[in-house]
């Protein structure tokens, strides 16, 4: 982070602390509005540009579908905060090499589909309606902040047996704390902004964070992938995700938080857990 950069987040980190002091509801409005913002869509990166172009696409509602292949053993992709459909571009390519077909969308205010961004439950019905569609599918790949998404899918009826999370968030909480940290925010800013959240999209339910936090998934085999370096995702997370899923974890290490999903050793081992034989 530059000079200028952190100068900046440090004045809005204690603006945020200042107002949320003075009042704790405008103070969490203000936090929840920052925090709810991914930033401009990403852009189609020039690398990923001839899988994007193939791909078959589609809509439900607003939301913009992405699909590759003849249909076969489809896999569900689901991106991260701040990503889109098009970072899935290696992983698209070795999936309809071995016979596989591929399903992704991108979230509102992520790639083609238009904001504010929106809670999981909704992605859930998003992927009900992808599943209708496509499925059932053979596997779920999820990245990032696209680990509790896919997990809440799962545990609302999505059929398949085999989930992927890759630099995967495990507590639904965590998205606050890091938010909170790196703007140099204390605990007041972080209570006040968790209220604004379950306020906003959960008409005030307090068990959110327990409730989109990794649980278990009966039935269902576990891989979870993770770099010892991630910046974004503190590899911890990926501890919570295979205690909770009962999952195997392969660690890696030098590969981040983005360029994981470009690595040719972790694609084979995630599409050779995608064909494994049942023991």
């Amino acid at each position: 982070m530059s000079a200028t950069s952190a100068a900046i987040t440090a004045t809005v980190g204690a603006l945020l602390t200042g107002t949320t002091r003075l009042s704790p509801h405008g103070g969490g409005r203000l936090a929840l509005e920052l925090w709810r913002r991914p930033g401009g869509p990403a852009r189609v990166r020039p690398e990923e540009r001839a899988v994007h172009e193939a791909a078959e696409p589609g809509a439900v509602g607003r939301v913009v579908t992405y699909a590759w292949g003849d249909g076969r053993r489809p896999v569900l992709l689901v991106h991260g905060w701040g990503a889109r459909s098009s970072r899935w571009a290696d992983v698209v390519r070795a999936l309809l090499a071995t016979g596989h077909s591929a399903v992704a969308y991108d979230a509102w205010g992520h790639g083609a589909t238009p904001g504010p961004v929106r809670p999981i439950p909704e992605h859930q019905r998003v992927i009900a309606e992808l599943e209708r569609q496509h499925g059932p599918f053979a596997g779920v790949i999820a990245h990032s902040f696209g680990a509790p998404v896919a997990i809440h899918a799962a545990r609302q009826g999505l059929r398949a047996d085999r989930l992927v999370t890759i630099s995967g968030v495990g507590e639904f909480g965590y998205l606050v704390d890091t938010f909170c940290d790196r703007l140099g925010a204390g605990p007041t800013v972080n209570a006040a902004l968790r209220r604004a959240i379950a306020r906003r999209y959960f008409a005030g339910a307090d068990d959110i964070w327990d409730r989109f936090s990794a649980q278990p998934l009966p039935g269902w085999d576990a891989l979870v992938v993770h770099d010892a370096g991630d910046r974004v995702v503190d590899r911890r997370q990926a501890d919570v995700l295979t205690e909770a899923l009962g999952a195997r974890l392969v660690e890696t290490s030098g590969l981040g938080h983005g360029r994981i999903l470009r690595d040719p050793d972790v694609i084979d081992r995630v599409v050779g857990f995608l064909d494994r034989v049942p023991a």
